[in-house]
């Protein structure tokens, strides 16, 4: 008697036939389906984006949504810096949506700019149909290779019944840890089948297992090290801020005395008005940041990578200086810094474990800081962060912008595009709070400030959103304030027009004998203006403002801020003569901090 066909048939395991059970319950979608659905189950409620032939399957679903609100950008990099925006406002992930093709490729830079500064944002591409990739079909490119290197993790989807648990495993790596940019690239055949619906999906990463805990020998010996030191920093990174441990610090922080200093990264992390925080270290830093750094005998790190903007020239960086380094990435720890004590874990965590241990260390250390305190204030009294009035007869930016922060508050958000402005708003608004300032940080793009700004106020728009940019910043997104217009985010943006690229014309000032090599940029000085700004800002339906002297300012930065039925552009007329100070000159070591042109402070050596 022959065997019936079934006979052959191998019996399905107990986890396959658990599978097959979920799949004959589950729903069907289609990919595209699957994709608005995840999102959905994974609690995100804005994505920004643009359509194109190979996503479009998931826009024709996305169109029918809900429970999630898409912003329409005019380019895909705006896309990307709005979810960056969104994200460091909010502390949630941002998501941006693109198609393939140079719809990815115009993603890559906010994609670089996101990993460089540890925000959580999802990038979801479409890609040709699967049974084209490789033949140099329209529209593709290799997307999950090409951001390899800038992101935490890559996808490439072909099969609509993987998309639940591709996704879910990239909003958990990207948030996750170290927090990052997850590429989920998706082929046009795969959101157009049909696959059962899954949740919640299994996640399997195999060796994806961040560290949160600490090692409590490690925390107890740090804790010694700080009660028996001399002179101690806190050398507070953003890794502070993206862990949401601004409370923990300040615990800390308060309890140990020693003084704070909040890098680019981190403004905002530790309040400015606190008598421990002596402002922002590094290229730019104030004077006593920077020399506290080099006359320090410890140096507590926290959620920081030693950024050469920071450590000028390393080997000469804090030469004095023992190391405690807390970070959640232990790829940073040892990397530029030798650390005497590395502590792999949260940094919100870990401070909690700290405070603890170094109150029981105290009581037996009894640590004095009073002399140290002493030299630190007599350096904050010979060197406070100034400016000089120009001599050419137009606006201070460092006085625009320092109105501009004294007049919107610290519970407003300041999006900052990158150069001089980026510098000064750092030095001159005082910051009392995280994910108050966003700004390009790690990879100094310029054009991240306005969509920055409108994706922070997606994410918060009950706060007041500035965007700080430049003239040359400026001209590389404004195209977003149509957004911002079509869409009711009115965001304010204040141009510091000195009608140049005006840190390059700085360096030039400084290091090429004057010779300004293609850095005027004939926006605000001259009698023709390309552009003009207020008539652009009127062609995006926001209001336009030219500013040109004192008296115009402060009425100028009120009316913005009265005005929320469409953006607000101010054009700021400044000199192109100023020059951002303090400044440690690229290649040295910050013991040869500039105060100002022509005059190094002096420093302790001992």
């Amino acid at each position: 008697m022959l065997d019936s066909p079934e006979a052959d048939e191998p019996a399905l395991s107990p986890e396959e036939l658990r599978k097959a059970q979920l799949a004959a319950k589950a729903p069907v979608l289609t990919g595209s389906g699957a994709i608005l659905k995840s999102l959905e189950m994974l609690g995100v409620t804005d994505v920004f984006g643009l359509p194109g032939g190979a996503i479009m399957p998931f826009y024709d679903e996305l169109m029918s949504a809900d429970k999630i609100r898409h912003i329409l950008v005019r380019h895909e990099q705006g896309a990307g810096h709005a979810a960056e925006g969104y994200a460091s406002a909010s502390g949630k992930l941002g998501v941006a949506i693109a198609t393939s093709g140079p719809g990815a490729t115009n993603l890559v830079t906010a994609i670089a700019d996101a990993h460089m500064d540890s925000v959580p944002l999802l990038a979801i591409t479409g890609q040709v149909f699967s049974t084209s990739m490789g033949t140099d079909a329209f529209q593709e490119v290799d997307i999950s290779g090409v951001t390899m290197p800038i992101t935490k993790h890559s996808f490439l989807v072909t099969d609509p019944a993987e998309i639940p648990g591709v996704m879910a495993a990239a909003v958990h790596i990207a948030t996750t840890g170290r927090p990052g940019p997850v590429l989920v690239d998706v082929t046009k055949d795969a959101q157009q089948k049909s696959a059962p619906f899954i949740w919640p999906p299994e996640i399997d990463l195999p060796g994806y297992h961040p560290v949160t805990k600490a090692n409590a020998k490690q925390v107890q010996v740090a804790a010694e090290m700080i009660a028996a030191a001399k002179k101690p920093v806190l050398y507070v990174g953003g890794g502070v801020v993206r862990a949401g441990a601004h409370k923990e610090l300040a615990a800390f922080a308060n309890k140990v005395g020693a003084p704070v200093v909040t890098t680019l990264m981190a403004r905002g992390a530790f309040p400015d008005s606190s008598p421990l925080n002596l402002g922002m270290p590094g290229m730019h830093g104030t004077v006593p940041a920077v020399l506290a750094f080099q006359e320090s005998d410890l140096l507590v790190v926290l959620g920081a990578r030693f950024d050469d903007r920071v450590t000028g020239k390393p080997s000469e960086f804090a030469p004095h200086a023992a190391v405690i380094h807390i970070d959640i990435d232990p790829a940073e720890i040892g990397k530029i810094r030798h650390a005497e004590v590395p502590i792999v874990g949260d940094v919100k965590d870990v401070l909690g474990d700290l405070l603890g241990s170094f109150t029981k260390a105290a009581k037996a250390q009894s640590p004095d800081y009073s002399a140290w305190w002493d030299r630190l204030h007599l350096l904050q009294k010979q060197y406070p962060l100034g400016f000089d009035e120009p001599e050419d007869g137009l606006l201070s930016p460092q006085w625009v912008i320092q109105k501009i922060g004294e007049m919107s508050g610290p519970e407003a958000v300041y999006a900052a595009g990158v150069g001089q402005h980026q510098m000064w708003s750092a030095q001159f608004i005082k910051y009392e709070r995280p994910n108050a300032w966003l700004n390009s940080g790690g990879a100094g793009t310029m054009g991240y400030s306005v969509p920055a700004a409108m994706g922070a106020k997606v994410a918060q728009p009950d706060r007041l959103v500035w965007a700080i940019d430049g003239d040359g910043c400026f001209q590389m997104t404004n195209q977003e304030l149509a957004t911002c217009t079509i869409n009711n985010i009115p965001i304010k943006v204040a141009i510091i027009n000195n009608s140049s690229l005006g840190m390059v014309r700085q360096w030039q000032s400084l290091f090429y004998d004057g010779r300004h090599s293609f850095t005027d940029l004939d926006t605000g000085h001259d009698t023709a203006m390309v552009p003009d700004f207020v008539k652009l800002a009127d062609a995006y339906g926001a209001l336009g403002i030219r500013v040109r002297t004192k008296e115009e300012v402060e009425p100028a930065i009120k009316l913005a801020m009265e005005t929320n039925d469409r953006p607000v552009v101010i054009d700021f007329i400044v000199s192109k003569d100023s020059m951002v100070w303090p400044m440690v000159p690229q290649g040295v070591g910050n013991s040869e901090v500039q105060y100002a042109r022509d005059h190094a402070p002096e420093w302790d050596e001992e």
